[in-house]
C-alpha cells in the first residue's frame, strides 16, 4: 500500500478522544508547538527567566507549527472534542488502515478500555507490514499501565523498598488481570527494533491519572462530594503503595517522546510520589469530604458495586517506582510533579471547575408566616442543598458534642488510632468537645433557652464552612436577621485572609467569599395576608410552635422593628453588591408556596451539582413505569366499575320498564274487555243468526260470488233494517 502524501502540520492520531484520558490528552498536545520540548532540562529555569524578561520578543507561531489531533470516539454518539481537527469514524480495519497511514505519530491510549488491547496490536503490526512505503519516520506509542509490572518482586528481597525505575522493565511480572497489557507491550517494543529510521515504537507505562474529572480516583471524590456517608472507605489496611501521575503530566510525556523520539523504548510515566492508598484517600477525605476514613476488610471491597474488578485491582496495586528517565532526559514543566497529596488544593480546583460542580448559596429572608422554611427546604430538595436553620444547626451541634464527648479516646478496638499522636489529639478534640458543650448549655439556660449571638454566631459559621455546604450550597432561612450579625457571620478571619473579598480603603466591607449567599431571596407580604395566612392553619400545625396568636404578632413586631432601621441585614448585602430579589407571596394566594418555589428557581437557573446518576435515572423510570402501570390499571378498574354500574343501571331500568309495559298492557287488555261486551252481545244478538243463516243460504244456492250473496243478504234480513219504511 503506498503512503500517500500527509497533508500539511504534524497529524497525531489518538484513539478514544471522548474518554477521560484521551480528551484530556488531546487537548493538551493540540495546544503543544511541534519541537517544543526539545532541550535539555536544565534550560527551562533559563526559559522562565526569558518569559519574565518583558524586553524579549516572543516568537509567534502558526497553526502549521501546532499538532494536528486527530481519532476515534469511544461512543459513536458523542460530540465532537473542539480541538480535534477529524473524527475517523471507520467501518472497517483497511479503513482505519488508511487513516493511520497519514499520520506521522500514532498514539494508542489500552489504560481504560481493555478492547483496545487488541486493536492497539493489530495497528502497530498492520502498520509494520508497511514499513518499506514510509517516506518518512511514523512513530508508534503505546500508553499503557504500570499494572504490567503489579507482581513484579522487589530489585533487593532484603531492602523492598528500593524503587523500580525504567531500565527494570525487563524485569516486570504483569498482574493476572493485565496478561494481555504486557505481551502488547513487548509486541511494541519488538516492532521498534526492525528500522527504527522509518518505524520507531515505544510504549508509556503510566500511573494511576488524577486531575480535570479525577479518572480512577473520581470514585472517592464523588463519594466526597456528595456528603452521603460519614466516612471514605479504604481497602484493606492500605498500605500499599498506589503509583500516580497528573494526566496533564501523562501528556506532557508524551509530548516529549513525540518530539525527541529517544533511543530507549520504555518509559515510566509516573510522578515523584509514592502514598499509600491510605494517604491518597485521606487527603481527598479531608479537603473535599468528611474528613474521617475507614478501612474495610476485602471481603466488602469484593462486594462494591461502583468499581469494577479491574479498577479495585488497579486501587490495590503496591508499586515503588522512580521517574528516573522522565526527570534527567525530558524537558516537561510539571502540574503535580510532588503528587496529589501536596498538590490537593489545585487538584480540587481542577475538579470543581472540570464538572461544573460549584457551591449554590441562597439566603431567603422574610417575616414569620411567609414561608421561608418551606421554601427553603423544597429548594434544598430540588438543588440537593443543605439546609440550614438555626434550630437544626443548634441541635445538630450539641448532639454531634455529646456523641464525641461519649467517646474517650481509646488505643483499642473500636476507629483504628495510628500511634501516641492521634490519641493526643483525639483526646483534645473530646475536652475541646466537652468545653464547648457545657458552654452552649449554660449559655441557653442563662437566655430562656435561646443561644446567644456569639455563640449562635459561631455555630452557625462552623456550619456554613464545613464541607458538605462548601461542596454543594446551603439554603440560609432567616439568618441572619441583622446588619451585625451578617456582619459577624461572613466577616474574614485572620487565616482566611486569601479568600476575602472586599478593599479596605472602600466602603465594602471585607467578607468571607467562601460563605457569602449568592442569591438573596426576600418574601413580602401585608400583616393581614400573614394574619390570615397563620389563622387558617391547623391546629395540630400551630400547636407547640410560634404561630399561635400572642406570639406570632411578637414575632411579627420584632420583625418590622428589625427591618425598618437604617442599616438592615438587606442593606449588608447591598453594600456587596449582592442585591436582593423581593417576591410577593400575597401575588400567588397560595398556602404551600407551590408557586413561589418555581419562580426563584428559574431566577437561580440549573442546578450546579453532580446529576442523577445512571442508577437513580433506571430507578425514576421503572417508578414511572410503575406509576403508568398502577395508573392505568386503577383507569381500567374504574372503567370496569363504571361499566358495571351503567350496566346494572339500565338492566334496573330495563327490568322497570318491562314491568310497566306489562302493566299498561294488562290495564288496556282489561278495558278492552269491558269495552268489546256491549258489542259482543249486540252481535250474538242481532247480526251472528242472521249470518248463519246467510252461511247457510249461500251453501245451499252456491252462488258464483258467495261474498256479493252473504252481503246482499244480511242486508235485506238486518233487524235493523225496516225494509216497509224503505
Amino acid at each position: 500500500m503506498a503512503d500517500t502524501a500527509a497533508p500539511p502540520g504534524h497529524r497525531l492520531f489518538l484513539n478514544h478522544l471522548d474518554s477521560y484520558c484521551g480528551r484530556n490528552i488531546g487537548e493538551y498536545l493540540s495546544t503543544c508547538i511541534v519541537g517544543a520540548s526539545l532541550g535539555s532540562p536544565d534550560e527551562e529555569e533559563e526559559e522562565e527567566e526569558e518569559e519574565n524578561d518583558s524586553d524579549v520578543e516572543v516568537p509567534t507561531t502558526s497553526e502549521e507549527d501546532m499538532y494536528k489531533i486527530v481519532g476515534t470516539l469511544s461512543k459513536p454518539g458523542s460530540p465532537n472534542p473542539p480541538f480535534a481537527k477529524e473524527i475517523y469514524t471507520v467501518s472497517s480495519r483497511e479503513a482505519l488502515l488508511s487513516h493511520l497511514l497519514e499520520c506521522e505519530i500514532v498514539v494508542y491510549n489500552i489504560t481504560e478500555d481493555v478492547n483496545q488491547v487488541e486493536e492497539a496490536t493489530w495497528a502497530a503490526s498492520a502498520l509494520h507490514k508497511e514499513i518499506n512505503t514510509f517516506t518518512k519516520q511514523k512513530v508508534f506509542i503505546l500508553l499503557s499501565t504500570i499494572m504490567t509490572w503489579g507482581n513484579t518482586k522487589p530489585i533487593e528481597p532484603d531492602n523492598p523498598e528500593i524503587p523500580f525505575n525504567d531500565e527494570d522493565y525487563r524485569k516486570r511480572k504483569s498482574h493476572p488481570s493485565f496478561m494481555d497489557y504486557i505481551t502488547a507491550e513487548k509486541l511494541i517494543v519488538k516492532l521498534g527494533k526492525t528500522n527504527k529510521d522509518k518505524f520507531s515504537t515505544y510504549v508509556v507505562a503510566a500511573g494511576h491519572q488524577y486531575g480535570a474529572e479525577e479518572g480512577l480516583f473520581h470514585y472517592f471524590f464523588k463519594m466526597c462530594w456528595l456528603s452521603e456517608t460519614p466516612v471514605i472507605p479504604v481497602f484493606e489496611d492500605g498500605n500499599n503503595i498506589v503509583p500516580t501521575i497528573h494526566v496533564r503530566d501523562l501528556a506532557a510525556v508524551l509530548q516529549n517522546v513525540a518530539d525527541r523520539r529517544p533511543d530507549f523504548q520504555y518509559v515510566l510515566g509516573v510522578d515523584a510520589s509514592m502514598h499509600t492508598l491510605e494517604e491518597l484517600v485521606k487527603c481527598i477525605s479531608k479537603n473535599v469530604g468528611p474528613g474521617k476514613t475507614e478501612k474495610i476488610s476485602t471481603e466488602n471491597v469484593l462486594l462494591n458495586k461502583e468499581l469494577t474488578q479491574m479498577q479495585l485491582d488497579m486501587l490495590l496495586v503496591n508499586l515503588r517506582m522512580e521517574h528516573t528517565y522522565v526527570k534527567d532526559s525530558f524537558k516537561i514543566k510539571w502540574v503535580a510533579e510532588a503528587g496529589l497529596v501536596e498538590n490537593i488544593e489545585q487538584v480540587v480546583m481542577e475538579y470543581k471547575q472540570t464538572r461544573g460542580l460549584l457551591p449554590l448559596k441562597i439566603y431567603i429572608h422574610g417575616p414569620p408566616g411567609s414561608g421561608k422554611s418551606t421554601i427553603s427546604k423544597e429548594l434544598c430538595k430540588h438543588y440537593k442543598l443543605h439546609y440550614v436553620g438555626i434550630k437544626d444547626v443548634i441541635s445538630e451541634r450539641i448532639a454531634k458534642l455529646e456523641e464525641i464527648v461519649a467517646k474517650e479516646p481509646d488505643t483499642e478496638g473500636g476507629e483504628e488510632v495510628e500511634g501516641e499522636d492521634d490519641v493526643e489529639e483525639q483526646g483534645e478534640n473530646v475536652e475541646a468537645a466537652r468545653e464547648l458543650l457545657d458552654e452552649i448549655k449554660e449559655n441557653m439556660k442563662q437566655n430562656a433557652g435561646h443561644l446567644g449571638n456569639e455563640l449562635l454566631i459561631k455555630l452557625m459559621k462552623d456550619k456554613l464552612m464545613s464541607m458538605p455546604c462548601r461542596n454543594q450550597g446551603y439554603v440560609l432561612d432567616g439568618f441572619p436577621e441583622t446588619y451585625e450579625q451578617a456582619r459577624d457571620l461572613f466577616k474574614v478571619e485572620e487565616e482566611e485572609g486569601e479568600e476575602a473579598e472586599g478593599e479596605t480603603k472602600s466602603k465594602m466591607p471585607k467578607f468571607n467569599k467562601i460563605i457569602i449567599p449568592e442569591f438573596i431571596f426576600s418574601l413580602t407580604a401585608s400583616d393581614e395576608f400573614l394574619i390570615n395566612r397563620i389563622m387558617n392553619l391547623p391546629e395540630s400545625v400551630v400547636t407547640g410552635t410560634h404561630y399561635t396568636e400572642d406570639q406570632f404578632l411578637k414575632s411579627l413586631k420584632h420583625f418590622h422593628k428589625l427591618n425598618t432601621d437604617d442599616t438592615t441585614v438587606l442593606n449588608y448585602f447591598d453594600e456587596l453588591e449582592i442585591h436582593p430579589q423581593f417576591i410577593d407571596v400575597a401575588v400567588y394566594e397560595d398556602s404551600e408556596n407551590r408557586l413561589t418555589v418555581p419562580k426563584i428557581i428559574k431566577e437561580v437557573g440549573e442546578s450546579r451539582n453532580y446529576g442523577l446518576t445512571d442508577e437513580e435515572k433506571e430507578a425514576l423510570e421503572r417508578q414511572a413505569a410503575e406509576e403508568h402501570l398502577i395508573k392505568k390499571a386503577q383507569e381500567k378498574a374504574e372503567q370496569e366499575r363504571k361499566e358495571a354500574e351503567e350496566r346494572a343501571e339500565r338492566m334496573a331500568r330495563w327490568e322497570e320498564w318491562n314491568k310497566q309495559l306489562e302493566e299498561v298492557k294488562k290495564q288496556e287488555q282489561e278495558l278492552l274487555e269491558a269495552q268489546s261486551i256491549p258489542l259482543r252481545n249486540y252481535l250474538m244478538k242481532n247480526v251472528m243468526p242472521t249470518l248463519m243463516q246467510g252461511i247457510n243460504e249461500c251453501c245451499r244456492f252456491r252462488p258464483d260470488d258467495p261474498v256479493n250473496f252473504l252481503a246482499e243478504y244480511l242486508f235485506k234480513n238486518s233487524p235493523d233494517i225496516d225494509w216497509n219504511k224503505r
